[in-house]
């Protein structure tokens, strides 16, 4: 038996004329490209067929990648195809490839196969697969498939890429699980970018670490057939996580555009909003920089939710379409600016925020007072008092102490719902008097008006003497606030003896005079409470 030359295939293998190019190729490190003249027919998703003469088995493109023949003297050898059908299944599983990889436009007849394999970089550009299953692949450069079309789902589970992940403009369907891109304990060293997505199915990330920035810009994330459309607890993103409008051509700041996209936007680049039909859950996630929703719609049933609990981040940008269903979880979030829009937040019973907190609020248009104590009644369909202090210290520490006060009067009005009649009837004089001691001033008015009323009708009302010999000179406006004041004596009321509606009307001014008395000591107490 003979031995092959050097970088000949090895006998037996009988390479087609398609194959023999591709090998020749692979050792020169140029692209073995089997497109045809007519682009309709170069679709690796279309409803043309591509004949012998486009295509490779699956077997001999392993070969190449596992135990590929040398480099031909003086290239660098990398399989690089373009408009090639693979057949069979390209199965790579444990491999360490050490050869560059870049497939464009292909379309693969069976699924892709490569867990636990090693790649240095590993792109996919336009291609057209039915699967890809790559459980702990580890890459030591980026791994590439934007504008791939995936039939049943990708698997990336306990993945580690060394550099960038892209999948921009990918669309990926559901596998039998109902998931479309399984991504648990996925680390991505820099960028993970995957703007203007199609996911058909849950797009699962639970636990995974980005090293950079995670961006979903301008993405479809669609699962009416299950709760979740984003499943993303315990994400851990260095920087900035971007839900938000996007087009094909936009990226974070610093990031590197997606192998074979352009790299500046065309005239008339389309800009969609990020949509998510179905839940999203990013509990106990940590963001470094951001969490933005800018221009966001999210379409959920009632018993959806977007969740954020627990979630830690400097800034929170809520500034996306109000949902018509389901709701926005907050329990528990920690975050210093609370970047957002009156129009964005869910009404009654659509969100919750208990435990939330924040250190600045940055409204962007128009948010009054009295729409920002509507939001946090809408997160308290039962009386709570937390929301409202951590309105109402928010507001304080920014220097906006009328507005703190009317925030906690607004919690005290709020929870005289919740008191029985007794409590409820104390709780109106309590307002009505001294505004809960929200408003001091208005005490010194009632008793102004008190005392004017009194000492106008003392003044035709005189009482009687007890000893006319020992009574001091009458003074109605003395003897009226005599008795307004409660424990302090001024000298008059125990010289005279009121009787009928003298008697009477003296008696209403003790009780009113106690009342309000009562009531300023209860609003001092508050007040001295909170400083």
């Amino acid at each position: 038996m003979t031995e092959p030359h050097d970088g000949d295939p090895p006998p037996g293998l009988d390479l087609t004329t398609a194959e023999w190019g591709m090998w020749q190729a692979f050792r020169n490190g140029s692209t073995h490209d089997l497109r045809t003249s007519h682009p309709q027919r170069n679709d690796p998703s279309g409803p043309y067929a591509w004949g012998p003469e486009r295509s490779v088995r699956a077997r001999v493109v392993a070969l190449l990648l596992l135990d590929g023949p040398p480099a031909q003297p003086g290239r660098v050898a990398a399989l690089k195809l373009n408009g090639v059908h693979i057949t069979g299944t390209l199965d790579l599983a444990g491999g360490n490839i050490e050869p560059y990889v870049e497939l464009k436009n292909c379309r693969f007849e069976r699924e892709v196969l490569v867990p636990e394999a090693q790649f240095t970089t590993l792109r996919l550009v336009g291609c057209s697969l039915p699967r890809l299953e790559a459980a702990r692949l580890r890459t030591e450069g980026d791994l590439h498939l934007p504008r791939c079309v995936v039939e049943h789902g990708i698997r990336l589970t306990d993945a580690h890429i060394g550099t960038d992940l892209l999948l921009n403009q990918l669309i990926v369907r559901r596998d039998r699980r109902g998931m479309s891109i399984s991504a648990d304990g996925l680390t991505v060293a820099q960028d993970f970018q995957a703007d203007m997505i199609e996911s058909y199915g849950e797009l699962s990330l639970r636990g995974a670490q980005i090293g950079v920035s995670l961006s979903l810009r301008g993405s479809r994330l669609r699962n009416p057939y299950g709760r979740r459309a984003l499943n993303a607890p315990q994400l851990t993103v260095e920087r900035s996580l971007y839900l938000t409008a996007g087009g094909v051509s936009t990226y974070s700041s610093g990031s590197t555009p997606p192998y074979g996209t352009a790299s500046t936007p065309t005239r008339g680049t389309r800009i969609q909003r990020f949509e998510c039909e179905g839940g999203i859950r990013l509990d106990d996630g940590r963001i470094g920089d951001a969490i933005d929703f800018d221009q966001a719609r999210f379409i959920m049933e009632n018993d959806q939710e977007l969740s954020l609990r627990r979630v830690q981040t400097p800034e929170l940008r809520f500034l996306g379409e109000r949902p018509q269903r389901g709701r926005v979880i907050l329990s528990g979030a920690r975050v210093v600016n609370l970047v957002d829009k009156s129009v964005s937040w869910p009404g009654p019973g659509g969100l919750t925020m208990a435990g939330f907190s924040y250190e600045c609020l940055i409204p962007r248009g128009h948010f009054p007072l009295a729409r920002r104590l509507e939001w946090v009644a809408a997160a308290t369909p039962e009386y709570a008092p937390e929301p409202y202090e951590m309105l109402a210290n928010t507001m304080r520490a920014s220097g906006e102490d009328a507005d703190a006060r009317e925030v906690q009067l607004a919690k005290q009005r709020r929870r005289r719902e919740t008191l029985p009649l007794a409590g409820k009837v104390w709780g109106y004089l309590q307002d009505w008097t001294v505004a809960y001691g929200y408003r001091p001033g208005r005490a010194a008015v009632w008793m102004a008006v008190l005392w004017a009323v009194g000492s106008v009708f003392f003044a035709h009302n005189r009482p009687e003497a007890l000893k006319p010999d020992e009574a001091p000179n009458w003074n109605a406006s003395l003897y009226t606030l005599d008795l307004l004041i409660p424990v302090i004596d001024l000298g008059m009321d125990g010289y005279w003896k009121p009787q009928g509606a003298v008697q009477w009307a003296s008696i209403i001014m003790i009780l009113l005079g106690w009342v309000l008395a009562t009531a300023v000591a209860a609003g001092a107490s508050r007040l001295l409470r909170r400083q």
